[in-house]
Protein backbone atom coordinates (compact mmCIF):
# COMPACT_ATOMS: atom_id res chain seq x y z
CA UNK A 1 0.00 0.00 0.00
CA UNK A 2 1.66 3.27 -1.32
CA UNK A 3 2.26 5.75 2.02
CA UNK A 4 1.51 9.46 0.83
CA UNK A 5 4.30 11.73 2.17
CA UNK A 6 3.28 14.14 5.27
CA UNK A 7 5.02 17.22 5.17
CA UNK A 8 7.49 17.55 8.07
CA UNK A 9 7.48 20.12 10.86
CA UNK A 10 9.39 22.28 9.20
CA UNK A 11 8.16 22.33 5.50
CA UNK A 12 4.76 23.46 7.79
CA UNK A 13 6.75 26.24 9.52
CA UNK A 14 7.70 27.78 6.46
CA UNK A 15 4.55 27.31 4.80
CA UNK A 16 2.96 29.27 7.67
CA UNK A 17 5.48 32.38 7.34
CA UNK A 18 5.11 32.08 3.42
CA UNK A 19 1.30 32.46 3.71
CA UNK A 20 0.98 35.13 6.63
CA UNK A 21 3.51 37.21 5.21
CA UNK A 22 1.33 37.19 2.14
CA UNK A 23 -1.84 38.22 4.88
CA UNK A 24 0.74 41.18 6.36
CA UNK A 25 1.53 42.54 2.95
CA UNK A 26 -2.25 42.55 2.30
CA UNK A 27 -2.32 45.30 4.74
CA UNK A 28 0.80 47.01 5.23
CA UNK A 29 2.31 46.64 2.03
CA UNK A 30 4.68 46.18 -0.28
CA UNK A 31 1.04 44.96 -2.47
CA UNK A 32 0.77 41.22 -3.28
CA UNK A 33 0.30 40.13 -6.68
CA UNK A 34 -1.31 37.21 -8.22
CA UNK A 35 2.38 35.60 -9.50
CA UNK A 36 2.97 35.79 -5.32
CA UNK A 37 0.42 33.60 -4.62
CA UNK A 38 0.85 31.50 -7.23
CA UNK A 39 4.76 30.77 -6.16
CA UNK A 40 2.99 29.86 -2.61
CA UNK A 41 0.66 27.54 -4.12
CA UNK A 42 3.39 25.97 -6.08
CA UNK A 43 5.09 25.23 -2.77
CA UNK A 44 2.45 23.57 -0.78
CA UNK A 45 1.65 21.51 -4.02
CA UNK A 46 5.41 20.63 -4.24
CA UNK A 47 5.13 19.49 -0.08
CA UNK A 48 2.20 17.70 -0.89
CA UNK A 49 -0.02 19.73 1.21
CA UNK A 50 -3.96 18.95 1.35
CA UNK A 51 -5.57 21.46 -1.36
CA UNK A 52 -8.84 21.33 1.53
CA UNK A 53 -5.67 22.77 4.14
CA UNK A 54 -6.03 26.00 5.85
CA UNK A 55 -3.20 27.48 4.10
CA UNK A 56 -5.07 26.98 0.32
CA UNK A 57 -7.83 28.43 1.81
CA UNK A 58 -6.16 31.38 3.07
CA UNK A 59 -4.54 32.04 -0.16
CA UNK A 60 -8.01 31.63 -1.64
CA UNK A 61 -9.20 34.42 0.02
CA UNK A 62 -5.45 36.92 -0.71
CA UNK A 63 -6.74 35.86 -4.28
CA UNK A 64 -9.90 36.76 -3.77
CA UNK A 65 -8.80 40.56 -2.09
CA UNK A 66 -6.48 40.92 -5.17
CA UNK A 67 -9.59 40.47 -7.64
CA UNK A 68 -11.54 43.00 -5.20
CA UNK A 69 -8.68 45.67 -4.98
CA UNK A 70 -8.00 45.29 -8.99
CA UNK A 71 -11.91 46.35 -9.55
CA UNK A 72 -12.27 48.99 -7.07
CA UNK A 73 -8.59 50.75 -6.95
CA UNK A 74 -7.34 52.27 -10.02
CA UNK A 75 -3.96 51.62 -10.59
CA UNK A 76 -2.76 54.21 -13.07
CA UNK A 77 -1.53 57.52 -12.06
CA UNK A 78 -4.42 60.23 -12.00
CA UNK A 79 -2.91 63.69 -12.74
CA UNK A 80 -4.75 66.56 -10.97
CA UNK A 81 -4.31 70.21 -11.23
CA UNK A 82 -5.38 73.83 -10.12
CA UNK A 83 -5.56 76.13 -7.38
CA UNK A 84 -5.86 75.72 -3.87
CA UNK A 85 -5.37 78.13 -0.75
CA UNK A 86 -3.95 81.01 -2.97
CA UNK A 87 -0.80 78.73 -4.67
CA UNK A 88 -0.99 76.47 -7.48
CA UNK A 89 -0.96 72.52 -6.57
CA UNK A 90 -0.49 69.37 -8.71
CA UNK A 91 -1.86 66.07 -7.31
CA UNK A 92 -0.45 63.10 -9.07
CA UNK A 93 -2.64 60.27 -7.61
CA UNK A 94 -1.21 56.28 -7.52
CA UNK A 95 -2.37 52.83 -6.45
CA UNK A 96 -1.04 53.36 -2.95
CA UNK A 97 0.75 57.06 -2.57
CA UNK A 98 0.22 60.74 -3.86
CA UNK A 99 2.83 63.28 -4.77
CA UNK A 100 1.41 66.55 -3.94
CA UNK A 101 3.73 69.56 -5.92
CA UNK A 102 3.21 73.22 -5.36
CA UNK A 103 5.55 76.08 -7.19
CA UNK A 104 7.62 79.15 -5.30
CA UNK A 105 9.03 81.63 -7.16
CA UNK A 106 11.13 85.00 -6.21
CA UNK A 107 14.58 86.94 -6.24
CA UNK A 108 17.74 86.32 -4.77
CA UNK A 109 20.49 88.68 -5.00
CA UNK A 110 18.37 90.67 -7.85
CA UNK A 111 18.14 87.10 -9.67
CA UNK A 112 15.00 85.35 -10.32
CA UNK A 113 14.30 81.88 -9.62
CA UNK A 114 11.27 79.14 -9.46
CA UNK A 115 11.46 75.73 -8.23
CA UNK A 116 8.93 72.72 -7.49
CA UNK A 117 8.85 71.08 -4.12
CA UNK A 118 7.20 67.61 -4.19
CA UNK A 119 5.85 65.46 -1.18
CA UNK A 120 5.11 62.05 -1.64
CA UNK A 121 3.28 60.70 1.26
CA UNK A 122 2.40 56.42 1.51
CA UNK A 123 -0.62 54.90 1.93
CA UNK A 124 -0.93 56.11 6.04
CA UNK A 125 0.22 60.02 5.36
CA UNK A 126 3.59 59.26 6.44
CA UNK A 127 6.24 61.56 4.00
CA UNK A 128 8.45 59.17 1.87
CA UNK A 129 10.36 61.85 0.16
CA UNK A 130 10.53 65.54 0.09
CA UNK A 131 12.49 66.68 -3.76
CA UNK A 132 12.98 69.68 -5.09
CA UNK A 133 13.14 70.30 -8.93
CA UNK A 134 15.34 73.83 -9.84
CA UNK A 135 12.72 75.25 -12.88
CA UNK A 136 14.70 78.18 -13.21
CA UNK A 137 17.62 77.87 -10.38
CA UNK A 138 19.92 80.80 -9.36
CA UNK A 139 22.82 78.84 -11.20
CA UNK A 140 21.35 78.11 -15.15
CA UNK A 141 23.60 75.17 -15.47
CA UNK A 142 21.21 73.33 -12.63
CA UNK A 143 18.00 74.10 -14.79
CA UNK A 144 15.58 70.91 -14.86
CA UNK A 145 17.45 69.28 -11.71
CA UNK A 146 16.44 67.16 -9.17
CA UNK A 147 17.26 67.01 -5.02
CA UNK A 148 15.86 64.70 -2.54
CA UNK A 149 16.08 67.80 0.12
CA UNK A 150 14.55 64.40 2.92
CA UNK A 151 14.30 60.94 1.80
CA UNK A 152 13.48 58.01 4.22
CA UNK A 153 15.47 55.20 3.63
CA UNK A 154 13.98 51.73 2.47
CA UNK A 155 10.76 53.11 2.53
CA UNK A 156 8.82 51.50 0.15
CA UNK A 157 9.61 48.09 2.88
CA UNK A 158 8.40 50.18 5.85
CA UNK A 159 5.44 49.83 7.57
CA UNK A 160 2.76 52.39 6.37
CA UNK A 161 1.82 53.58 9.75
CA UNK A 162 5.31 54.29 10.87
CA UNK A 163 6.18 56.75 13.64
CA UNK A 164 9.87 56.92 13.70
CA UNK A 165 12.50 56.33 10.61
CA UNK A 166 16.33 56.80 9.69
CA UNK A 167 16.46 59.57 7.01
CA UNK A 168 18.90 61.14 4.25
CA UNK A 169 19.04 64.36 4.44
CA UNK A 170 21.06 66.49 1.66
CA UNK A 171 23.90 68.11 3.27
CA UNK A 172 23.62 71.71 1.80
CA UNK A 173 20.19 72.70 1.23
CA UNK A 174 19.49 75.35 -1.90
CA UNK A 175 19.20 78.88 -1.65
CA UNK A 176 16.02 79.19 -3.65
CA UNK A 177 14.13 77.55 -0.67
CA UNK A 178 14.38 81.54 0.40
CA UNK A 179 11.46 81.66 -2.38
CA UNK A 180 9.47 79.21 -0.09
CA UNK A 181 10.08 81.06 3.28
CA UNK A 182 13.18 84.04 3.42
CA UNK A 183 14.45 83.17 7.07
CA UNK A 184 14.66 79.40 6.52
CA UNK A 185 18.17 79.36 6.85
CA UNK A 186 18.10 81.63 10.22
CA UNK A 187 16.79 78.53 11.68
CA UNK A 188 18.90 75.18 13.23
CA UNK A 189 19.51 72.51 10.34
CA UNK A 190 16.80 70.13 12.35
CA UNK A 191 13.81 72.45 12.46
CA UNK A 192 14.32 73.30 8.72
CA UNK A 193 14.20 70.06 7.82
CA UNK A 194 11.32 69.14 10.15
CA UNK A 195 9.73 72.45 8.39
CA UNK A 196 10.26 71.49 4.94
CA UNK A 197 8.55 68.05 5.68
CA UNK A 198 5.23 70.05 7.32
CA UNK A 199 4.62 72.10 5.05
CA UNK A 200 3.50 69.17 2.99
CA UNK A 201 1.24 67.93 6.01
CA UNK A 202 0.47 71.88 6.71
CA UNK A 203 -0.82 72.03 2.44
CA UNK A 204 -2.66 68.56 2.32
CA UNK A 205 -4.83 70.70 5.53
CA UNK A 206 -5.65 73.58 3.34
CA UNK A 207 -5.96 71.67 0.39
CA UNK A 208 -8.78 69.47 2.33
CA UNK A 209 -10.53 72.72 3.45
CA UNK A 210 -10.63 74.33 -0.47
CA UNK A 211 -12.13 71.08 -1.44
CA UNK A 212 -14.78 70.87 1.13
CA UNK A 213 -15.90 74.17 1.29
CA UNK A 214 -15.25 73.89 -2.81
CA UNK A 215 -12.84 76.82 -3.33
CA UNK A 216 -10.33 74.83 -5.62
CA UNK A 217 -10.26 76.60 -8.67
CA UNK A 218 -10.21 74.67 -11.88
CA UNK A 219 -6.99 73.17 -13.66
CA UNK A 220 -3.57 74.03 -13.90
CA UNK A 221 -1.94 76.44 -15.73
CA UNK A 222 -0.44 73.40 -17.89
CA UNK A 223 -3.39 72.18 -18.59
CA UNK A 224 -3.53 72.89 -21.86
CA UNK A 225 -0.23 71.34 -22.52
CA UNK A 226 -1.60 68.36 -20.73
CA UNK A 227 -4.96 67.34 -21.36
CA UNK A 228 -5.00 64.18 -19.70
CA UNK A 229 -4.60 66.28 -16.24
CA UNK A 230 -7.84 66.25 -14.18
CA UNK A 231 -9.54 69.37 -12.35
CA UNK A 232 -8.34 69.86 -9.10
CA UNK A 233 -12.06 69.34 -7.56
CA UNK A 234 -12.64 65.82 -8.78
CA UNK A 235 -10.01 65.17 -6.03
CA UNK A 236 -12.59 64.65 -4.25
CA UNK A 237 -13.94 61.73 -5.82
CA UNK A 238 -10.63 59.43 -5.51
CA UNK A 239 -10.54 56.73 -3.34
CA UNK A 240 -6.70 57.17 -3.38
CA UNK A 241 -5.77 60.38 -2.94
CA UNK A 242 -8.17 61.33 -0.21
CA UNK A 243 -8.06 58.79 2.31
CA UNK A 244 -4.26 59.84 2.45
CA UNK A 245 -4.95 63.51 2.35
CA UNK A 246 -6.59 62.63 5.52
CA UNK A 247 -4.37 61.19 7.45
CA UNK A 248 -1.46 63.22 5.80
CA UNK A 249 -3.14 66.80 7.71
CA UNK A 250 -3.55 64.58 11.22
CA UNK A 251 0.24 64.79 11.52
CA UNK A 252 3.61 66.77 12.27
CA UNK A 253 7.04 65.64 12.38
CA UNK A 254 10.18 66.54 14.25
CA UNK A 255 14.01 65.86 13.17
CA UNK A 256 17.24 64.56 15.03
CA UNK A 257 20.33 64.73 13.30
CA UNK A 258 22.64 62.13 12.76
CA UNK A 259 26.17 63.26 10.96
CA UNK A 260 26.50 65.40 7.93
CA UNK A 261 23.27 64.07 5.81
CA UNK A 262 21.53 61.48 8.45
CA UNK A 263 18.48 62.32 10.30
CA UNK A 264 15.70 60.65 12.31
CA UNK A 265 11.97 61.79 11.64
CA UNK A 266 9.35 61.42 14.25
CA UNK A 267 5.99 61.90 13.85
CA UNK A 268 3.27 62.90 16.61
CA UNK A 269 -0.37 63.33 16.01
CA UNK A 270 -2.11 67.15 15.72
Amino acid sequence: MAISNVPTKEIKRLARGLVEQLETRVHAGPPVCAADVQQARDFLQRNEFSTASDYFNRLGRIQDWIATRRTTVPRQKRNYGGEAAGVWMQVQSVYDHLILSTCYSGEFHSRPGRVKISHRFNQAGRIDFVELKFLRSLQPCLNGALRKLILVHDFQHHRKDWFEAEAYALGVLPRELVFLFSDIFRFPREQALAWLINIGHRIARDLLSDLKNRRVNGHSVTSRENPQQLCLSELASDAVALPILEQAARLESNVELEGDEGAVVRYVRR
